[in-house]
């Protein structure tokens, strides 16, 4: 079992995240993830073994903090959430982990990055021009997954169609640590503001950003 810790926060209010660790083999992690036949044989159409075993550690993760079997299902925009509980949950996964934030009133949204990956194209795709002139040259690509990673777990949380991230979502600047808070501005498309307080933290050359209402 890799479950790599659980965290309770109290900003955002109210979440919990957790955190697995994928170091098993397929075959282990279906044997220990109690999945519908239906949704097996929809992970087994999958033709990346890395993306199978993302699936599957998502499910090993939901067995692990939860007490009672809980079956996750998709909205028709892509949006996650338990048929049989009704907290609200956010996924987010890379080769190495996935993780998920469960809060029980409030809307939410995770993203997790290597930091190994060269985020150098998300410049010009989702910053804003104040955004990319608080850049520190020697912290980068850093800085950026950070961006990234705030934005897209704004968008999560939102779930907006065709959000354009350099324009609709302004994360203040910030200077990069080990964990630290983030402030962002959401527009949406008639011009109302909603303003956020994010958390990201790093652990095993991995950032993970997470938001809540």
């Amino acid at each position: 079992m890799a479950l790599f810790f659980t965290k309770d926060l109290d900003d955002p209010a109210h979440s919990r995240v957790g955190v697995w660790k994928i170091s098993e083999s397929e075959a282990e992690l279906r044997a220990m993830t109690s999945i519908p036949s239906d949704e097996l044989e929809e992970i087994s159409y999958i033709k990346s073994e890395s993306l199978r075993k993302q699936k599957l550690a998502v499910r090993a993760l939901l067995d692990a903090m939860f007490e009672e079997k809980v079956y996750l299902s998709h909205h028709d925009n892509g949006k996650p959430y338990i048929e049989n509980n009704a907290i609200n949950i956010s996924i987010t996964h890379t080769d190495k982990y996935v993780a998920v934030m469960l809060n029980d009133e409030d809307e939410v949204g995770i993203d997790c990055e290597s930091l190994d990956r060269d985020f150098s194209a998300v410049e010009k795709k989702a910053l804003s021009r104040e955004e990319i002139e608080d850049l520190d040259e020697e912290e980068r690509n850093e800085q950026l997954a950070i961006y990234w990673c705030a934005k897209e777990s704004i968008y999560k949380l939102t779930s907006q169609h065709d959000v354009d991230f350099a324009e609709q979502i302004k994360v203040e600047s910030f200077r990069l640590k080990d964990e630290g808070e983030l402030e962002a501005t959401f527009t949406d498309k008639d011009g109302y503001e909603q303003e956020l307080e994010l958390l990201y933290f790093t652990f095993d050359r991995h950032v993970l950003v997470c938001v809540s209402e």
